[in-house]
């Protein structure tokens, strides 16, 4: 009988741990909703700013290197000027014209575009609204490691986003825009193209200099270890140059070199990032074993 009623009362005490555990499971899902809730709120917000003032947007900014006065355009002319470097480096002329082929197409495109916009926007509040998640569960010691985790992390994609957007896009248009197979080819490109192009190597660009906060991430796992990306570096290098060739398709070495530059700089920081969790771990584990 006394056996029975120990079994009860540790089944009773098991039950209760697993309701507690679920509760606290339901809780942290009850959080994070209120966190993606409000994140979601700020690209709501801007997306509606960014379909208010569409005709500044679409004019300046989307078809900003779709024209031959852009900014980087105006800067490789006078570069051309300053060094000699060939008639070809300066752009005078982007042989496309933008249509629309679909009924729908003009509505569609203000509207992804405005949310794509409200997207970009907003990743710095929603990083903020992560680390809000994600703090409480943290020890001190990695809180103060991973301060400043939302502004490095904005940081960097912002000057990602710059760099694709003033040197990759325009780059890359310029090339593909002028590109010939036959003269009796015209091009008459789709306004969902030419936004699909901007918007991929943009975005794209910036999602890559994120390269230091997933090595730091990982590294802080033990997945990463500066050893094993100091052993591939030869293989990085070679990828590096691949995603240069691929995302500026162009045989300029130059051109080439300068997209490739930042992926070089990126890679050695992420070493030095993964170099410093790991130093630190030492440390940590060496006044580990004198305070025992």
């Amino acid at each position: 009988m006394s056996k029975e009623r120990t079994d009860l009362v540790k089944a009773i005490k098991e039950k209760g741990k697993t309701i507690e555990a679920e509760m606290s499971f339901f809780d942290h899902l009850d959080v994070l909703r209120g966190h993606l809730v409000r994140a979601s709120i700020a690209i709501v917000a801007f997306t509606i700013l960014a379909f208010s003032f569409y005709d500044f947007i679409f004019d300046k900014i989307i078809m900003g290197p779709g024209k031959t006065d852009f900014w980087t355009y105006r800067m490789m002319c006078l570069a051309t000027e300053k060094f000699n470097l060939g008639a070809d480096f300066c752009v005078k002329k982007l042989s496309f014209n933008i249509i629309n082929t679909e009924l729908g197409g003009q509505f569609t495109l203000q509207l992804n575009s405005s949310l794509m916009i409200g997207i970009v926007l907003g990743v710095p509040y929603l990083l903020f609204e992560i680390w809000r998640f994600v703090k409480p569960a943290l020890h001190e010691n990695e809180r103060k490691s991973a301060t400043g985790f939302v502004f490095w992390a904005s940081l960097l994609f912002i000057v990602g986003l710059l760099f694709g957007y003033y040197i990759i896009a325009p780059l890359s248009i310029n090339f593909l825009s002028n590109y010939e197979v036959s003269s009796i080819i015209n091009n008459q490109i789709t306004i969902a193209s030419y936004f699909s192009v901007v918007a991929t190597l943009t975005i794209g660009a910036a999602i890559t200099f994120e390269l230091p906060i997933v090595i730091y991430i990982l590294s802080k796992l033990g997945i990463m270890t500066p050893e094993f990306m100091r052993s591939s570096r030869r293989y990085a290098t070679v990828i590096i140059l691949i995603i240069a060739a691929i995302v500026t398709p162009t045989p300029d070495l130059v051109t080439m070199l300068t997209v490739s530059f930042p992926l070089f700089l990126l890679y050695e920081i992420s070493i030095y990032v993964s170099a410093r969790v790991a130093a630190n771990k030492k440390k940590a584990e060496i006044a580990f074993y004198k305070n025992d």
